[in-house]
């Protein structure tokens, strides 16, 4: 199983009955494709849409619908759509239950940088921010390494912070993290991974939970 496919669908284990979740692009997004069965989960999408489902296949791909990424989506049965003013409403009102966001680095302390580095070039923030300050819980959803190897799980940022001490949870296609103490709670372990990997793998300090898990996926 390749890594994105990894955390998309350990994310969307995350999803509860009758939650309003907002889905960033890239991998937040690939999770609405792994929901359980059972689970209505209310999704948002911030350019306007409420309850959407999985991408849909040629047979009913509509081009007027698009997720956050611009890629198509499926409305699902009482689905709404609006403007933007009206979905940042929602997400500054305080209505959204939790947001999955990608991001380009954390550190221990909870805090996220996820929409620039200094000296290339950016499409801008989007709505990262007031979705950081405005969900009720943030998980990020990224790979453990960037392309070179170094970790992506810091100690502390060094690029431009989109928010700081607002992460709830963080899950990489090694490990899923929660915090404590100022440090980073390994909680769960991806299948075939153990925890010295995964330590040797993170830049921030890690208190390993007395009850590790494999990742149910």
């Amino acid at each position: 199983m390749k890594a994105k496919e990894i955390i998309a669908r350990r994310v969307a284990l995350e999803f509860h009955d009758g939650d309003v979740v907002n889905l960033g692009f890239g991998i937040p997004n690939a999770s609405a494709d792994f929901i359980p069965d059972g689970v209505n989960v209310v999704l948002q999408a911030e350019n306007g849409a409420l309850r959407f489902g999985p991408t849909p296949g040629k047979h009913n791909y509509h081009p007027n619908t698009a997720n956050s990424g611009g890629a198509p989506i499926t409305l699902m049965p009482g689905a709404s759509t609006f403007d933007i003013q009206t979905s940042f409403a929602i997400i500054r009102g305080g209505h959204v239950d939790a947001t999955v966001l990608g991001a380009l680095e954390v550190s221990q302390d909870a805090s996220i940088a996820n929409w620039i580095i200094p000296g290339k070039f950016a499409p801008g923030m989007g709505g990262a921010m007031d979705l950081l300050v405005g969900a009720k819980r943030v998980i990020v959803a990224l790979q453990h390494t960037d392309k070179t190897g170094e970790s992506k799980i810091l100690k502390e940022c060094s690029l431009p912070l989109s928010a700081k001490g607002v992460v709830s949870m963080v899950i990489t296609d090694l490990a899923v993290f929660e915090f404590q103490d100022g440090k980073y709670l390994l909680k769960e372990v991806a299948p075939g991974v153990t925890v010295e990997e995964v330590i040797a793998k993170t830049a921030g300090d890690v208190i390993v939970d007395k009850d590790v898990k494999t990742m149910p996926i």
